[in-house]
């Protein structure tokens, strides 16, 4: 983890390239107290553990399925699948889950490194417990992401590929047909993966979307360490994931929002920790 000294900051974008419906605005002066946060997404390795420790099932296990997207998975299983009329190109797999991220056949393997998925956010608020931690509230998040910088448009600044150099694990290509994987991954990267930002976080864009403590909330009244609606149908994420496309997803920049209920599970989304400082 980080100490992050918290302080006044600009919360929001007006940025023309965001989802005014989605609440990224306006901007304004939020104020949090200081905070530790995980310096990466929790990976399978530290999940592996908690769940050895605890006996924790998750709920995708329970469920006994998970989303998986499609070009995952072998051509029999893609076709015997449902999938949502809304996002065609996810499949609900019988047995995906964590342990078993493309479904029967599958394990997590070399990727031990790679970011947990398949959690949900009781899933996430479970391991941050027995880590001794919560998950970050979306202003925490949103101040840790920025990395120090104001209102730019990334962790590192306003250009998606400075200089030509990738920065993050988002799709590259044509959405959903072709992933050129020019970043150097077509799934999950290492949660170390790419240069950090200024606070020393990796991976705040692209890799996995991060469950947040919030319920979601278009209105944003409080500017005094924040913590969203105090009920609702579904949480905050942050952060984009390995999926996401300017052409329909630009939901990479840090100011960005999106939103599942609270026992949803899929292959992009994962979680990192914070605690009080």
């Amino acid at each position: 983890m980080v100490r992050l000294a918290g302080g006044s900051f600009l919360m929001g974008t007006a940025d023309e390239e965001g989802f005014a419906a989605d609440g990224e605005g306006p901007v304004r002066e939020t104020r949090l107290a200081p905070f530790w946060i995980d310096t990466h997404a929790v990976s399978n390795e530290r999940f592996a553990a908690f769940a050895e420790a605890t006996g924790h099932v998750t709920e995708a296990e329970r469920f006994g399925w998970s989303y998986v997207f499609a070009a995952f998975l072998p051509g029999a299983l893609r076709r015997d699948a449902p999938r949502p009329p809304e996002a065609p190109w996810w499949c609900g797999v019988r047995g995906a889950s964590w342990r078993a991220p493309e479904g029967p056949g599958s394990a997590v393997g070399d990727r031990g490194r790679h970011p947990v998925t398949h959690v949900s956010w009781n899933d996430a608020v479970a391991y941050c417990r027995w880590a001794g931690g919560r998950l970050p509230t979306e202003a925490e998040w949103e101040y840790a992401a920025r990395g120090g910088l104001e209102q730019r448009r990334y962790p590192w600044g306003d250009e998606l590929d400075p200089d030509g150099a990738y920065r993050c694990n988002i799709w590259r290509g044509r959405f959903p047909t072709k992933n050129t994987a020019d970043d150097g991954y077509t799934a999950t990267a290492p949660v170390d993966a790419f240069e950090p930002n200024g606070f020393g976080l990796y991976n705040v864009a692209g890799n996995v979307w991060e469950w947040c403590h919030d319920w979601w909330g278009t209105d944003h009244p409080g500017r005094d360490n924040p913590r969203g609606p105090a009920s609702g149908e579904a949480k905050a994420m942050r952060g984009g994931s390995y999926l996401c496309h300017r052409s329909y997803c630009n939901r990479y920049r840090v100011a960005a929002r999106n939103r599942n209920t609270p026992d949803s599970t899929s292959g992009n989304v994962g979680f990192r920790c914070a605690r009080d400082a």
